[in-house]
């Protein structure tokens, strides 16, 4: 085995993306640092213990390289090539997606009546 990868491979290989060409869009985009130098060829080497910072899913990830790879292997291989530098973030509480009726879930057709009811009496 080599003792240095490509970053859109390593990236792919470690599974932070599902494709290498998305790995490879990513990296060309810029947005990535090896070692505090920014680059944005998806041809940059790693090294083991090289520090990678990128942006993924809102938030800052940085991760150490332990290991390099010969394949994409399952989950727990992927997770064994890096060690995240991350701080954890605390859980915050979303508000759902979808608002609900007064906490109840979908309206009725009684409560939809009356809002169309209420729609139109605004209106006359």
């Amino acid at each position: 085995m080599s003792e240095t990868l490509r970053l859109d491979k390593w990236l792919w290989y470690a599974r932070f993306f599902k494709t290498r060409s998305l790995c490879s869009e990513r990296v060309q985009m810029g947005g990535f640092r090896v070692n505090k130098t920014p680059v944005s060829k998806p041809s940059t080497t790693v090294r083991v213990g090289d520090v990678l910072t990128f942006a993924l899913n809102n938030h800052v990830r940085v991760i150490k390289v332990v290991a390099l790879a010969e394949r994409r292997g399952p989950a727990p291989e992927a997770q064994a090539l890096y060690e995240d530098l991350d701080p954890p973030t605390p859980r915050v509480a979303r508000s759902p997606a979808n608002p609900r009726f007064e906490d109840a879930g979908r309206p009725t057709k009684k409560d939809a009546r009356a809002l169309r009811d209420l729609k139109r009496s605004a209106l006359e």
